[in-house]
């Protein structure tokens, strides 16, 4: 027995050396972009209550039968109405989503903010809205299992609906941080400091500055411009018209820092 008992203290002590050695390790948090994921709106209810959040861990878990889970953080609106309706819908944002609309429902609360206002959107079998605005397809569930994993839940539903809308192609997380030049807010399960914060380079390597949003850490990039605001790419920040703003999270041009 106490040779048993050991063995055992060896093999938990000898998994937590591993765990430190490993926790020690530098890694390039970029790495994690590499795992595939796209961009969508969850959406929930709380009785006549309704809000939508932007989410990109999402995946199908079997085929029968059908079911899929998302990952939702537990401090948001979201999570709360999704425990208790135990219903949720999935919009499939397409490339061509506009960044005030991802700042909309992805760095605002709903405690705060009507998201919805403005936004097309229908109720799906469950009474659950469906966000159609910048959609290429939607899936509405009931929510079977869930499973605590410390800052989020994973919530697991059987599908009850779906339908494609257009045939546009699907916004990626790679996509929207390197074409969007997006950020992951600090509840989303993806979120690195390192990463989701402005990051400095060399200023002999920037032809011209960029600006760094103080407030949801958006990057102003001249070489890239604002399409969706109609800036043209090559325009300096200082340039920018007085009432432009972060196509994100809304805040004014006094609201950015030049990226060191």
């Amino acid at each position: 027995m106490r040779k048993r008992v050991s063995q055992q203290g060896n093999r938990a002590q000898f998994l937590l050396d591993i765990q430190l050695i490993f926790n020690g390790l530098k890694m390039n948090p970029k790495a994690l972009h590499k795992i595939s994921y796209g961009l969508y709106v969850i959406c929930s209810k709380n009785g006549n209550k309704i809000n939508g959040q932007i989410a990109n861990a999402i995946f199908q878990v079997t085929a029968e039968p059908q079911t899929i889970a998302i990952s939702i953080n537990k401090n948001n609106l979201t999570h709360e109405f999704i425990e208790k309706s135990k219903v949720f819908t999935v919009s499939v944002l397409s490339e061509n989503t506009p960044m005030q609309f991802i700042g909309t429902f992805g760095f605002k609360s709903g405690r705060d903010t009507d998201k919805f206002k403005g936004v097309k959107y229908k109720l799906g079998k469950t009474k659950t809205p469906i966000v159609l605005d910048n959609t290429l397809a939607y899936i509405e569930a009931k929510l079977i299992d869930k499973i605590d994993v410390g800052t989020h839940t994973i919530f697991v539903g059987r599908v009850e609906d779906g339908e494609i809308l257009t045939e546009d192609s699907p916004m990626t997380y790679e996509y929207y941080h390197k074409v969007k030049g997006g950020y992951s807010p600090k509840n989303a399960p993806t979120y690195s400091g390192g990463v989701d914060k402005e990051v400095k380079k060399d200023k002999e390597e920037e032809k011209m500055s960029k600006y760094v949003c103080k407030i949801c850490g958006y990057v102003y990039d001249p070489e890239n411009g604002d399409p969706d605001a109609g800036v043209e790419p090559g325009t300096k920040f200082e340039d920018l018209p007085e009432d432009w703003v972060c196509p994100v999270c809304g805040a004014g041009k006094d609201q950015f820092e030049e990226e060191q």
